[in-house]
């Protein structure tokens, strides 16, 4: 299949569930856990405890109803506002945060929060600590510049985004627009946290194959400074994962803070 053919993430959607079970799930025929859930994880942990970053506010930006990058996020941030374009994958996260029947299980990935701090008999109190965090999850429209208008958010003292500009930009001056309506977000001196795949040009979701953005390295390094960030911490896991679902080669994660 052209790459030219290929769906759009916010623009056709997907089935926000299948997603999750493909990708995120602890199924033993899941084989992205290593770097989908554990790679990002870890990363989190030793970037928030290291104490620079933390605050009153984060947003998540991020593909998909995914929940195990917040873990480590709602120890340093007193509010966690989610902001998802699909009304599917904002029906999925409630679903979990409300408790609710039939909603998806991620006690593996609460788990190996635990499992990284050593203390394995938290796994409620980790839950609850999320869901208390997580107090407002929105509807945007990335192709505005204001991505929640008619609404303001105070600025951010952070911003987390898994793998959304991988899938929502079409080219490199995409990629470089969205991180400049990040900016916009996010207080002088505040903080982005961005975790990608390299290299990829397509993920499968059911049947139907989605644009994914290709870049190396060098370029997400270049389009943070070019858009006004100092990079704090950057990280490349090369994948080990062969499957026709994604034809990723390497997952990055970078922090940096916006120059006052």
């Amino acid at each position: 299949m052209d790459s030219s053919t290929h769906k759009l993430y916010h623009v056709d959607g997907f089935d926000s569930r299948h997603y999750l079970e493909t990708y995120m799930s602890d199924k033993p025929e899941m084989v992205f856990g290593e770097d989908y859930l554990i790679f990002p994880i870890e990363n989190l942990k030793k970037t928030f405890t290291a104490g620079h970053i933390k605050g009153e506010i984060c947003i998540d930006l991020s593909c998909g109803p995914m929940i195990h990058h917040l873990y480590a996020a709602c120890e340093f941030f007193k509010h966690i506002i989610v902001l998802k374009a699909r009304d599917r994958c904002i029906l999925e996260l409630k679903r979990w945060l409300d408790t609710r029947t039939g909603a998806f299980h991620w006690g593996h990935a609460t788990q190996l929060h635990v499992d990284t701090e050593g203390n394995r008999d938290q796994l409620q109190d980790k839950e609850e600590k999320i869901r208390s965090a997580v107090q407002h999850v929105m509807k945007c429209d990335f192709e505005k510049e204001n991505i929640i208008e008619p609404l303001d958010l105070p600025p951010a003292d952070c911003i987390i985004s898994v793998g959304l500009l991988d899938v929502i930009c079409k080219d490199h001056d995409d990629y470089r627009g969205y991180l400049r309506k990040y900016s916009r977000l996010l207080k002088p001196g505040g903080h982005l946290i961005l975790i990608g795949c390299l290299d990829t040009t397509y993920i499968t979701i059911q049947k139907g194959k989605f644009h994914v953005l290709r870049y190396d390295e060098d370029f997400a390094r270049k389009a943070l400074v070019g858009e006004g960030f100092v990079i704090d911490c950057c990280k490349v896991k090369e994948a080990k994962v062969v499957s026709d679902l994604c034809d990723y080669k390497g997952v990055i994660f970078m922090a940096a803070y916006k120059e006052k």
